[in-house]
């Protein structure tokens, strides 16, 4: 990709075109009195911006098969994102606004994982990506990369690239042998004001550096993620050198600092303010990855004292951000002058006749496929109080787990060896009902695409690993009150990092400080011997280092396989027919204070 200011003149123009042209003009704001050389004159224009779609269309929870709901009644989906979007056009003027988007677009819901696995897109004359389809028909002009983009692999990716009428950026987002972009780093836009010279707005894109743990078995040998301070210092002074007058990043990177993998990458996970704070010239970031609301956040750029705004809008098209720019002509180009943040709330409107339309055809085969009857079980399970209790519904995840493990490793080298397992509470809202269970109950267990694979440690490394876990509860004295409100996501841990261990019985006090809480930690009713091997059934999300739990990663992989475990689990339940928790579930651990039972 030639960079230099031609360059960017020519492919801003044809990348602008639709932009400028489309839609009603609503006259921006000019002022008066300016003299021939344009002093005095502005304009003004709205870039708005979308993160964390996740494979969200209609206003539908593919899981309990009913309209979306929760406690602050939010609403979901691009077809609700569509009518705010025309809202704003209409009130500034389609030519005056920019449609962008932070990444997480193609995996989350059920209608993602269809159009990927059940019907696929990568499939000979297969379907357009519905994803693809609504943001097209909306009028996107860029998104960034996110880390679930590249869940079902390079393939997948690639055709739904092919499908979208907008460039995937992803400027860190390296081909591993060449170290050239893989993606597209940046978009150029031409809004044309009607005074002068066209506004020349840069897009550019980021994506997350933990790609390269949490999807190493589709990215490994393939690509490389650099960090995105790194990456945005490289591009952004190329940008302006070539003429942009306004630089947005849309970076699919949290505002915190920190990172859930540790030090294994020397790279910030949630880098967004660092990057405003670092690299000068910017003048606007859309955060997307932290699923959190982030109105307006102003940052100070060190070198020039700036401020950079960030907005992150809620996940899932919960909300809108609207990026609101000022410009001045000053010197002979156009000057940001005034840069300000808001979100619109989805929950205000309608969901749009025509995205409804569009895809409605597509809606009604996913939630056919998802209420297909695929077993039974005598009684209801849910995940309510899994999270601080051992729940049949989380042993069934691990019990199907083990099973498979242990009939991969059969007749091997490792057959002998007792085999346990891990797994997380990932939805605190997942049930099994009594009676008749669907696809769509044993999916709900499961929402992420994790694969399988199983590891060698001992049995010093467990006590380790269930130590780093248990960090997840608030310490609390004996005889102190115990809010399950307040008892869990200690440090901000989020309940996809805490794990039960299956096949091993122990006991977790909480009123000991972290570190020092693993108790009666026994295996076959006998204390657990630090050098026996075991084989542990992980999800590759642990198994590659999320989570920074000790070991694990760097433990011999002794067998892996590609099926989602959400597959596995409905696969395992159609070939039993009958999820009875009499044969898989037991009480294997429990927190406790002083030996004493909290629960």
């Amino acid at each position: 990709m030639p960079l230099n200011r031609r360059t960017f003149l020519e492919r801003s123009a044809a990348a602008g075109a639709g932009v400028a042209l489309a839609g009603s003009v609503a006259g921006p704001a000019v002022a008066q009195g300016g003299g021939k050389d344009g002093k005095g004159k502005r304009y003004s224009f709205t870039v708005m911006g979308t993160t964390d779609l996740h494979g969200n269309v209609f206003n539908w929870d593919y899981f309990t098969d009913r309209e979306f709901d929760d406690k602050a009644r939010n609403d979901v989906g691009l077809a609700k994102i569509s009518t705010l979007v025309e809202q704003v056009r209409a009130a500034k003027g389609r030519r005056n606004t920019l449609l962008i988007d932070a990444g997480d677009t193609i995996q989350g819901t059920q209608l993602a994982y269809y159009y990927a696995k059940v019907d696929p897109i990568t499939a000979e004359r297969g379907p357009v990506h519905p994803m693809a389809q609504a943001m097209n028909a909306i009028g996107y002009d860029a998104a960034a990369l996110g880390n679930h983009e590249f869940n079902y692999g390079i393939p997948v990716l690639r055709k739904f690239q092919d499908q979208c009428d907008f460039p995937l950026l992803g400027a860190n987002a390296l081909d591993a042998k060449t170290l050239r972009p893989a993606f597209p780093p940046y978009s150029l836009h031409r809004l044309r004001t009607p005074c002068g010279r066209d506004v020349r707005v840069a897009v550019l894109g980021l994506t997350n550096p933990g790609i390269a743990i949490w999807d190493k078995a589709n990215v490994g040998g393939k690509m490389v993620f650099p960090g995105l301070e790194e990456q945005a210092a490289k591009w952004v002074p190329k940008l302006r050198a070539m003429g942009a007058d306004v630089v947005i990043v849309s970076a699919h990177s949290g505002s915190s600092g920190t990172s859930s993998y540790g030090d294994q990458l020397p790279y910030i996970e949630n880098a967004a303010a660092l990057v405003a704070e670092q690299v000068p010239g910017i003048d606007a970031i859309l955060v997307g990855h932290a699923h959190t609301e982030i109105p307006e956040y102003r940052v100070r750029n060190k070198e020039t004292g700036k401020d950079v705004v960030l907005s992150e809008p809620l996940k899932w098209g919960q909300r809108l951000t609207l990026f609101d720019f000022e410009v001045v002509w000053r010197g002979g180009r156009w000057v940001v002058e005034k840069v300000g943040a808001s979100v619109l709330n989805s929950n205000t409107v309608e969901e749009d006749p025509g995205i409804v339309k569009l895809l409605g055809d597509e809606h009604a085969k996913v939630v056919a496929y998802v209420n297909q009857v695929i077993g039974t079980s005598p009684v209801a399970m849910s995940t309510a109080d899994a999270p601080w209790k051992d729940e049949p519904i989380i042993d069934l995840i691990n019990h199907v787990q083990a099973e498979t493990v242990r009939a991969a490793l059969a007749g091997g080298e490792y057959a002998a060896l007792p085999v346990l397992s891990q797994a997380s509470c990932f939805s605190r809202t997942a049930r099994i009902p009594a009676g008749q269970v669907t696809i769509r109950d044993a999916a709900g267990l499961y929402p992420f695409e994790n694969t399988l694979e199983a590891r060698l440690l001992t049995g010093a490394q467990l006590k380790e690993y269930l130590e780093y876990s248990a960090k997840y509860y608030v310490r609390t004295a004996a005889g102190a009150p115990v809010e399950t409100a307040k008892l869990t996501n200690a440090d901000g841990t989020p309940d996809y990092n805490y794990d039960a261990v299956y096949g091993l019985t122990y006991e977790i006090d909480i009123a000991q400080p972290v570190g020092s809480r693993i108790v009666n930690l026994s295996f076959e009713g006998k204390p657990l011997d630090p050098e026996a091997r075991f084989v542990l059934a992980v999800n590759n999300y642990r198994a590659s280092g999320g989570g920074a739990f000790p070991h694990v990663a760097s433990a011999k992989q002794v067998w892996s396989n590609s099926e989602e475990i959400r597959n596995t689990i409905i696969q395992w339940v159609q070939a039993k027919g009958t999820i009875d928790p009499a044969a898989f579930a037991a009480v294997g651990w429990r927190l406790t204070r002083d030996g004493v039972p909290v629960f």
